[in-house]
């Protein structure tokens, strides 16, 4: 379809491609990676005719047809989402209009009329063509599109200049994708698509007639995707048959020969190199010399691409919270007439990684900031749980950052006296070192953006984490790094992303976002779909069979509970009412008399209840421990494909799984009481 001879392409000092020969394919799915500034999108505008070539060619067939999908910048106005949709059906809009025409000249005609039968048999040609082409099947061509890319039957009456910037985005895809052309190149087609819509698009993309090659930085959708994969970089182009995961195992492969060759060739050079120095002037060795110094002139030096940088980072140690660290009780959030979340009820216990997902517009980024604290809802509490600290990272993170800030000034100005020294190490753990520092915010592109605004949350520890769309604008290296380290984060984890593969490896629990409610469902990504399919009830219900402790504070939309000091389990209570003195839990006993009547117990006796205080913790630790241990068990066989085909095994798994969340539960209580009193009783006896 496509021949790429001789390409050369350039900008300036810097040379993208040098003597480059590729080729499509009809029936071609390629996917394109590469570094930043590699040339992938340089690649796609050549292909596309936007730029030129500095030397070579691209030869494609006559018959080709291409469309070509950029990142962003694509903006529509003037005519309703239907009315611009259509226009991708424009040589069949024409045949119609023709048709139209030639029906109203029959009508005035009278008949035996001499152009009568000319004009019949134009009418049959015309009528033909556009059967044909499908013509009777525009608008359900139409409507299967807009819904497979989101859009409500509504939305086809909005005027176009209503949408935002994405949106118009998936109106520029739905044109391309209904006009079939030959070849499509989509420049990062998934960026503005949720999750629905990018499942919707792999299929579509898997029936599609024509040859597709795209860049993107969802590895799942390329991994569904793609059969090809091309390396843009050192200024030519490698291709690796098969998905993402296999060009990972080969690249890493090929990385390792390719610098065992240039390790190899770099010894043999210096070996020639110290030959020709030590003997250059000797007449003996003249002939020797000289071969070697023709021999140097001919090798063709191995390059090696330059290692691609990582981030590297750890999320700050907090204190050990509560079992349950949030609790949102019969939430309601409208916004006018739309109920965004209508008697939402929902648990996040510690260690969970619960993703959220839904369409656009479901209310994710509702509820994700109704459980920050950002937004108060309608009706409903939020409750937030013992030693909770969360930090949240709203999906306009990055666009919050002070423009007018230096990389430093922005870390400096958000961090604590206590880790003012650690901002250059954070920096250059996001890749920010030496003068980048001094560079303003303003200059910063999309991906650098949310790489500092990750920074910004490491300055402050916390257990909780609430991540809105943490992966957008990041490259698939930056992407993998982050989620490593979130699969090493020991606190408690909720987030929303539209990258499958990033959501599949994180999340231990799925909270379907839709209609105004929110079901928690076990397991990940593909497990949720799996139920789905099947229509299940999810197994655990998205409330707890127990209340929130006493201990938990709740946000400015509830009434606080009265302050009250728990009572130790187990502790006896005397039926008489002593003084005092008697009552006090630090009193010592073996010197009533050595004290005024209402002086504090002395430091010892503090000390030995803080001790004691200690032990009874460190037990009910270890049955939490041992309690969790066996959750996580069960919870690793309820994510199992076909788990639930054995009802009766599922039955008793679910059922074990309840009486420990009962168990655990009232330990938790126990625990927050100990561990409440023991706070202290250990300040005041400054016990560690």
């Amino acid at each position: 379809m496509i021949h790429v001879e001789g390409l050369h392409k350039r900008f300036g000092d810097r040379v993208l491609f040098e003597d480059v020969s590729w080729h499509v394919k009809k029936r071609d799915r390629i996917g394109l990676t590469g570094t930043n500034g590699s040339g992938k999108t340089t690649l796609l505008r050549l292909l596309s005719g936007i730029e030129r070539p500095d030397a070579g060619s691209i030869r494609m067939a006559s018959s080709t047809s291409i469309g070509y999908l950029p990142q962003d910048g694509i903006v529509h106005h003037g005519r309703t989402v239907h009315e611009e949709v259509v226009l991708a059906f424009e040589p069949l809009l024409e045949l119609r209009r023709e048709q139209r025409r030639i029906e109203d000249l029959l009508a005035d005609l009278p008949p035996d009329h001499q152009q009568q039968e000319r004009l019949l048999d134009r009418y049959a040609e015309v009528t033909d063509r556009f059967k044909q082409l499908d013509g009777w099947e525009i608008d359900a061509r139409i409507s299967d599109v807009l819904q497979g890319l989101g859009f409500a039957a509504l939305d086809r009456e909005r005027r176009t200049e209503e949408f935002s910037g994405g949106w118009q985005m998936r109106i520029a895809l739905a044109k391309l994708l209904l006009s079939r052309p030959n070849l499509l190149l989509l420049d990062e087609p998934t960026n503005h698509l949720d999750l629905p819509a990018r499942n919707w698009l792999e299929e579509y993309l898997a029936d599609y007639a024509g040859a597709v090659v795209l860049v993107s930085h969802d590895r799942y959708f390329l991994d569904a995707t793609v059969r090809r994969i091309t390396e843009v970089g050192l200024r030519s182009l490698t291709d690796y048959h098969g998905d993402y995961s296999h060009y990972s195992s080969e690249h890493a492969a090929r990385m390792e020969r390719l610098i065992e060759r240039h390790r190899r060739q770099t010894e043999d050079i210096e070996r020639a190199t110290a030959f020709i120095n030590r003997f250059r002037y000797q007449a003996t060795k003249a002939r020797q010399v000289q071969s070697r110094i023709k021999m140097l002139e001919k090798i063709e030096r191995i390059e090696i691409p330059p290692q691609r940088k990582r981030i590297r980072f750890r999320f700050p140690e907090a204190p050990r919270p509560g079992r349950i660290v949030l609790d949102v009780e019969d939430i309601h959030k409208a916004f006018g007439e739309k109920h965004v979340l209508a008697g939402v009820n929902l648990i996040i216990e510690r260690g969970d990684r619960v993703g959220l997902v839904g369409p656009n517009g479901a209310g994710k980024s509702t509820l994700m900031r109704i459980l920050a604290g950002v937004d108060l809802p309608d009706r409903g509490r939020r409750l937030l749980g013992h030693r909770v600290m969360s930090e949240y990272f709203a999906q306009n993170q990055a666009e919050v950052l002070c423009p007018d800030n230096t990389i430093y000034e922005e870390m400096e100005g958000g961090s604590p006296t206590t880790m003012v020294p650690m901002i250059r190490e954070i920096l250059g753990g996001f890749l920010f070192s030496g003068d980048d520092v001094h560079k303003k915010v303003s200059v910063l592109s999309g991906g650098e953006r949310n790489r500092l605004a990750i920074a910004r949350m490491l300055l402050k520890p916390s257990n909780v984490l609430l991540l809105d769309e943490p992966t957008n604008h990041l490259d698939l290296d930056s992407k993998e790094i982050l989620l490593e380290s979130l699969l090493d984060y020991c606190g408690t984890l909720v987030f929303v992303s539209h990258d499958r593969y990033f959501v599949d490896r994180l999340a231990t629990k799925v909270v379907d976002v839709g209609s105004g409610h929110a079901l928690l469902y076990p397991g990940g990504y593909e497990d949720f779909l799996a139920m789905k399919e099947r229509g299940a009830v999810p197994p655990l219900s998205s409330r707890s069979a127990v209340d929130m402790p006493q201990e938990a504070v709740a946000d400015r939309s509830t009434k606080p509970p009265p302050a009250q000091t728990p009572a130790i389990r187990g502790k006896r209570r005397s039926k008489k009412t002593p003084d005092a003195r008697s009552t006090h839990p630090n009193r010592d006993p073996l010197a009533p008399r050595l004290q005024p009547r209402n002086a504090p117990p002395d430091r010892h006796a503090r000390e030995r209840e803080a001790r004691r205080l200690k032990s009874l913790l460190g037990d009910v630790e270890r049955r939490i421990a041992e309690h969790e241990t066996e959750m996580r068990e069960i919870e690793r066989q309820m994510s199992a494909p076909g788990f639930y085909a054995n009802a009766g095994r599922a039955t008793q798994a679910v059922a074990r799984y309840q009486s420990l969340r009962d168990q655990l539960s009232a330990l938790m209580t126990e625990w927050e009481s100990f561990q409440e009193t023991f706070d202290k009783t250990s300040r005041s006896a400054s016990i560690p």
